[in-house]
């Protein structure tokens, strides 16, 4: 069975193609710019790229390129469409009304609708790829994905705010969490690397890169998870504030003579690492900036994100009781060393001991912790996409 991935965003769409026999990726790119001048295709097969520079002025021919890529007698890996069993669509948003992935039919893409005002930016784009899938192989089941289904599991105390109930019940304003897919990915190959059943194991997964969450997963589902209502609330981020006293948005506010919508971009897209370093969203800047420029607010920034992500993990050790291992993942978490040991200095008291040669690891699946280590500190490379087509495989087999 061969499982098309498609995750779209409003001016982008990014696909791989799955033989799900040995869950190979038979072929994967990116179009970008869709809708604007100098939109493109880039698409790879193996280790051999491909550029196709075309007028893509919507989402349908978006699609239309990827077939056509995917199925070119040259670079192509496919004959026809006819060898694709289903599509996965990664969705955002699905609210409290999907706690799973599911076969798309009009009841749910009702449901996307109601949902774009939980997601305003992600949910039109991810319905537009799903309708110009429809349109273009209408044979095809489609599944949709959802990057806040994970975390449904979580129990009321944990996703209620301290407003009025009838706000949740009126507007569902509630914690939603986000990145589950991610999550419930590098929990389950922590469970492998443990040799240990899912169901029986205390796990924090860190997704740390421009956007980042941490959640505790008790027994192989989500029971609490740091980004809230929208992905801001949380660790400070790249460019988000994350976590912050409400009454400092009304003081900016009446001291800036902001709007709603100047108040939105700045917390959104002025705040986080770039907003307290002054350097940039890049954590690799802010790095090399702390070290080879002696920069102190690039090291702030880099000190605080580190602080905030230990106290996440100490509270959620505190919601499970303790925890077997703490997973770090995304571009951060994979990549820098230096984050990591900053990050699990101090939870001596949870048995964590990383060992320094071994986390000077990037990018693979490792264990970085010390053999006596109580509870394991692993690095484990994210992998939505083959979780998408996973999920989509076990609908449609």
């Amino acid at each position: 069975m061969k499982i098309l991935v498609i995750n779209c965003g409003s001016s982008s769409l990014k696909y791989q193609l799955f033989s799900m026999a040995n869950e190979q990726v038979l072929a994967k790119g990116l179009v970008e710019r869709i809708g604007l001048k100098g939109s493109v295709l880039t698409h790879q097969r193996g280790a051999e790229k491909y550029i196709i520079e075309d007028e893509i002025p919507d989402h349908e021919k978006a699609i239309a390129l990827v077939i056509k890529a995917i199925t070119d007698p040259n670079h192509g890996v496919l004959k026809s469409t006819d060898e694709i069993a289903a599509v996965g669509h990664r969705v955002v948003h699905g609210g409290e009304d999907f706690s799973g992935s599911v076969l798309i039919t009009d009841e749910v893409k009702e449901s996307l609708i109601r949902n774009i005002e939980l997601a305003p930016l992600h949910n039109p784009p991810n319905i537009m790829g799903i309708e110009a899938c429809q349109k273009i192989m209408p044979s095809l089941p489609q599944v949709g994905v959802f990057d806040t289904a994970f975390h449904q599991s979580m129990p009321a105390y944990a996703y209620v705010y301290g407003i009025p109930y009838d706000y949740y019940k009126k507007y569902k304003i509630r914690k939603y969490g986000f990145h589950g897919t991610s999550h419930k990915y590098v929990a389950e190959r922590a469970a492998v690397m443990l040799k240990r059943p899912l169901n029986d194991l205390k796990i924090i997964t860190c997704h740390l890169g421009n956007g980042a969450s941490i959640t505790a997963v008790k027994n192989g589902v989500s029971v609490d998870t740091s980004m809230g209502f929208t992905p801001l609330e949380g660790v400070m981020m790249g460019t988000r504030s994350g976590d912050l006293d409400p009454a400092i948005v009304f003081y900016l506010m009446e001291k800036e003579k902001w709007d709603f919508q100047q108040t939105n971009s700045f917390l959104n897209k002025q705040c986080g690492v770039l907003g307290l370093s002054g350097v940039s969203s890049d954590f690799r800047d802010i790095e090399n900036a702390a070290i080879e420029d002696k920069n102190d607010r690039a090291q702030l920034a880099l000190d605080r994100f580190a602080y905030a992500v230990k106290k996440y993990i100490g509270s959620y050790a505190a919601v499970l009781n303790g925890a077997d291992a703490i997973v770090f993942t995304a571009g951060l978490g994979e990549n820098s060393s230096s984050m990591r040991m900053k990050i699990c200095s101090g939870l001596d008291f949870m048995g964590v001991k990383i060992d320094p040669d071994k986390n000077f690891t990037r990018g693979v699946e490792a264990d970085v912790s010390t053999i006596d280590a109580k509870t394991k500190v692993f690095v484990i490379p994210t992998n939505e996409e083959l979780m998408i087509a996973r999920d989509t495989y076990d609908i449609c087999k």
